[in-house]
């Protein structure tokens, strides 16, 4: 899953894509590249961030979607309207990081279009999430978490082989809980549908290896954090640097003799 943040303020790739021509070039160069779904977002959810209206956020991502017809989109947003428009201009998958809570419509949009859905962990929201994180067991509470999302959304129509789920890498968490998560990944496993792993350049990988201010992660971090995932579990990977990812995840493949599915949206 190719990352195109249609965004002037996301923590890693902020401004480089925020116009529409330049948010498509780089659609399309992923899926030239091996992503099997490019996912598109209007709004960042980064560390701190600050809320964008709802007519911001359509005229971000509905120009971008216009000129991609036909490719394989996820739409990034919170925001029932912005994934109906984006539904109905082919987007397959809505990718909600406050997991059908943050619009009380969503839930009905989604199941109504007979869309994809990822359901995110995320504890608080992106202006505080990172201001001291604490769980008491992080694996424990986010298996729970994640379960009670997945039974609200069926309960309201959405058929439970179209959810995906997103253990929430970042989203109030300190580099030890994410560790933890990637770590367990069989215990989320246990819920029985396909886990995302969105922890390309997130700064956790530049704290681990020592910079305590980082603000993001290398690209060889987020591959080894991909392959450590991909080695317990995961289906889907959320990333900025998709030949990499392909390339490595394909090797993995290989010498686990794997066969894997690059269409796992379609």
């Amino acid at each position: 899953m190719g990352i195109v943040n249609a965004t002037p303020d996301s923590f890693s790739d902020g401004g480089v894509n925020f116009e529409p021509v330049e948010a498509e070039a780089a659609a399309r160069r992923m899926l030239a590249e091996g992503a099997a779904v490019v996912d598109l977002g209007g709004e960042s959810t980064r560390p701190g961030a600050q809320d964008v209206s709802l007519d911001e956020e359509l005229r971000r991502v509905v120009p971008v979607l216009e000129a991609l017809g036909g490719v394989p989109l996820s739409i990034d947003t919170s925001k029932a309207e912005v994934a109906r428009r984006a539904l109905e201009l082919g987007a397959e998958l809505v990718n909600d990081v406050t997991a059908l809570r943050g619009d009380p419509e969503m839930v009905d949009i989604v199941a109504s279009s007979g869309a994809y859905l990822c359901l995110m962990h995320m504890q608080g929201a992106p202006r505080t999430m990172q201001d001291a994180p604490h769980y008491d067991d992080v694996v424990s509470e986010v298996v729970a978490f994640l379960e009670e999302r997945l039974a609200f959304a069926v309960a309201h129509g959405v058929a439970e082989e179209r959810v995906c789920l997103d253990p929430g890498i970042g989203f109030g968490k300190t580099p030890e809980h994410n560790l933890l998560l990637v770590r367990h990944l069989d215990r989320l496993l246990r819920l029985g549908r396909p886990l995302v792993i969105g922890f390309s350049r997130k700064r956790s990988l530049g704290r681990l290896l020592g910079d305590a201010e980082a603000t993001s992660g290398s690209t060889a971090a987020s591959v080894g954090a991909a392959i450590a995932a991909f080695d317990r579990g995961a289906a889907i990977f959320r990333v900025h640097d998709v030949r990499e990812h392909v390339e490595a995840l394909a090797i993995a493949a290989a010498v686990e003799n794997v066969d894997v599915d690059v269409d796992v949206v379609r």
